[in-house]
């Protein structure tokens, strides 16, 4: 898993059938403060994130072992909104 802050959403009208229906967000990779190590990615949403929100992704085949995105071609999923991050008894993210 990794840490990644939704930066955007994408739309797109024409894609495979196995896509229709997901939504697609625009993830920046992060540190765990949340700080931009500047690549981004193109993800399936499965848990309603939203545009601002430190999220846990999975790539590769892992992104595929959610519900919603058993057997369809996905590469990237969210598949958890972050609400806390502590390290070393420090609480170094905290969601607004």
């Amino acid at each position: 898993m990794q840490v990644g802050r939704v930066v955007g959403t994408v739309v797109s009208s024409q894609k495979d059938p196995g896509l229709s229906s997901l939504k697609l967000l625009v993830v920046e990779q992060t540190d765990l403060m949340g700080k931009s190590k500047g690549s981004h990615v193109v993800a399936i949403d499965s848990v309603g994130a939203g545009v601002g929100e430190l999220v846990l992704y999975a790539s590769g085949s892992s992104a595929r072992q959610t519900e919603i995105t058993q057997n369809k071609p996905v590469d990237t999923v969210i598949m958890g909104i972050i609400d806390t991050i502590t390290l070393k008894n420090e609480t170094v993210f905290t969601k607004e």
